[in-house]
């Protein structure tokens, strides 16, 4: 009998739920207008990410191809131009080698070099 009770006050919670937003969206003017603004800065939100992402690759692929230089333990994060390495390297040549491969890049405006010297075995 409770079990009964309680479907009964659920079903009635979302019929006036569903009321309230139905009636929310019908009076709302300025309805057609917010979307549209919200869509363009998702847009242009999306496009920053995509030529991060872009970049970043562009990095990777030219550490990747940098002769000397250990990539496995690396990682390449770009923002706005601002690229960060992070990870380990097996010695301090290969982290000035990293910043200046990255460096070299055309869209990097700046390295942060974040890698750590970590011998191999350890």
């Amino acid at each position: 009998m409770k079990a009964f009770q309680a479907i009964k006050m659920v079903g009635g919670a979302l019929i006036v739920l569903a009321s309230i937003n139905a009636y929310a969206q019908s009076s709302d003017a300025a309805a057609p207008a917010a979307p549209m603004a919200a869509s363009s800065a998702a847009g242009g939100a999306k496009a920053v990410k995509k030529a991060d992402r872009a970049l970043g690759r562009k990095v990777r692929t030219a550490l990747s191809k940098t002769k000397g230089l250990s990539v496995a333990n690396i990682t390449v994060r770009a923002r706005s131009g601002a690229v960060t390495l992070a990870g380990t390297v097996p010695e301090q040549p290969q982290v000035d080698l990293a910043t200046q491969t990255a460096q070299g890049v055309p869209g990097v405006t700046s390295v942060k070099n974040a890698l750590t010297i970590r011998p191999v075995g350890q």
